[in-house]
């Protein structure tokens, strides 16, 4: 507890774990944006390479948690029809993650803001892409580059994936799984990126530990919630909540 004290106040931690909960009941409902929410919500509490520790394991579970929700077969299943997604992301993943320490705070903010804002206002203005089945390799191949790149920087590659997925005609329960098989592995490399860019450290792993267990209790909720309410309202809320966290992003790069 010393150890962890030493990285956040009291109010600070209360604050972070305060918003990893409702993060993970975002995500819970919609199968993305937690970790988005929490680099956004944190960053704001505390500093934005703690914020990026602290996001980095409970990703990993709340994804293995989301990828086999319906078994083994379904998730394998999910891994070969966007393998090429993967392996690119995963690169440009692996890569970027090394410039984090190198690239200023607020340049990473609105690296992170713009994209997060456009997305939104695009979904929210009913917008949907259609990728012809001829081109959906090359597709895989470019958003899995934006996605792993916008992964690395911030430990967040939710928005380009669901838009490929949307402008795939994904039904809803298979773009959760989806989601969550894809997410899964980019966590891997995340963790694994992030240990050798030294963002996940000794010193660190206290705070990236205390925030796993508000992410998977909001998760648990947020699944619940997901059985039981109109889930176009919801994700429509969540893409509400989404524009907001990214506006805040792009204010606090522009003003510190």
């Amino acid at each position: 507890m010393d150890t962890l004290f030493a990285l956040v106040t009291p109010t600070e931690l209360a604050l972070c774990l305060s918003i990893t909960l409702f993060a993970g009941v975002v995500k819970g409902i919609v199968g993305f944006a937690m970790p988005l929410i929490m680099i956004s919500g944190m960053g704001s509490v505390i500093a934005p390479e703690l914020a990026l520790a602290g996001l980095l394991i409970p990703t990993l579970v709340g994804n293995a948690w989301q990828g086999f929700r319906q078994g083994p077969r379904a998730a394998l299943g999910s891994l070969r029809a966007f393998r090429v997604f993967i392996i690119v992301g995963g690169v440009m993943l692996v890569a970027s993650a090394q410039l984090v320490r190198a690239i200023p705070a607020q340049m990473m903010f609105i690296l992170i803001g713009v994209p997060v804002t456009v997305f939104t206002l695009l979904q929210l203005r009913g917008w949907r892409p259609r990728i012809p089945a001829a081109r959906e390799t090359v597709a895989q191949a470019g958003v899995g580059a934006l996605a792993g790149a916008m992964g690395g920087f911030s430990g967040t590659w939710g928005p380009p994936t669901v838009l490929f997925l949307t402008a795939l005609d994904t039904p809803k329960l298979d773009q959760v799984r989806i989601q969550g098989v894809l997410y899964g592995l980019g966590s891997v490399a995340l963790v694994g990126a992030h240990i050798g860019s030294g963002v996940l450290r000794w010193e660190t792993l206290p705070f990236a530990l205390a925030t796993l267990a508000p992410a998977l209790a909001g998760m648990w909720i947020g699944l619940h919630l997901q059985d039981r309410i109109d889930q176009r309202l919801f994700q429509r809320a969540t893409l509400i909540v989404l524009i907001f966290a990214g506006l805040n992003l792009i204010r606090r790069g522009l003003m510190g």
